[in-house]
């Protein structure tokens, strides 16, 4: 079924989340107890404080600081990898800039990204509702049927129907001999480089060649060629 795809159909995309807050003592009161209970079962060999560096991954106590999606463009001198992102300190102006993605550039009818039904579509999904905006089309799955739901995920793409492993993209991008640059740091670090060092830019180039990773692995699971590195822009 993959290879029916018209992958110029696809948009490509990845998500960088962190606590909405430095520390854990930043939280009010109220705040401060219903993380304790989010966390409860995780506070067996650790204490909640300690886990606050965790709260980036809960859509509750979390906020996106960056969305980068990538497509592919068959050009004059053959395809090419095109990527933009949308970051910014302010999530909700993020936000509003890629629902407006979705809503003008009818192109896309496709969604797909790495564990992206367990993460990131669920918690764009549920930050949007937050922040009041209404969710686009591609995004509002409510009452679709199965096949009407237009998301791709390569991690469940892998699993074949297995559902009791997760398997990142980078071991992926391992087997499949899928060349990724060296970058000087992972996603563990992203809350410290956006709160200590208040480098976004430097996050959000780290976002965007994940999803260069995601594409270049969708390509080798659908049978076709990486693309050239000469043929891939990134945002601006």
């Amino acid at each position: 079924m993959l290879h029916k795809i018209t992958l110029d159909k696809i948009l490509f995309l990845d998500i960088e989340t962190v606590p909405q807050f430095p520390t854990f003592s930043d939280l009010d009161d109220k705040t401060k107890q219903l993380y304790g209970q989010k966390t409860k079962y995780l506070q067996k060999e650790t204490c909640v404080e300690e886990l606050y560096d965790r709260a980036g991954i809960y859509a509750e106590f979390g906020k996106i600081i960056c969305i980068s999606v990538g497509y592919i463009h068959e050009g004059s001198f053959g395809e090419q990898i095109r990527l933009k992102s949308f970051y910014n300190e302010d999530e909700e102006v993020l936000l509003r800039e890629f629902v407006k993605l979705l809503e003008e550039n009818y192109k896309f009818s496709i969604l797909c990204g790495h564990n992206a039904k367990e993460f990131d579509f669920p918690y764009l999904c549920r930050r949007l509702l937050i922040h009041g905006i209404t969710l686009p089309s591609i995004l509002d799955i409510a009452g679709k049927k199965p096949w009407e739901i237009s998301h791709l995920d390569t991690m469940e793409l892998w699993k074949f129907g297995d559902y009791k492993a997760y398997t990142s993209l980078a071991l992926l991008c391992h087997v499949f001999q899928i060349p990724t640059p060296k970058d000087d740091i992972s996603g563990e670090d992203v809350a410290r480089v956006y709160y200590i060092e208040k480098n976004l830019e430097r996050i959000k180039v780290y976002c965007e060649k994940d999803v260069v990773a995601l594409i270049q692995l969708f390509r080798k699971m659908t049978g076709k060629l990486l693309i050239k590195e000469d043929k891939i822009f990134f945002g601006e």
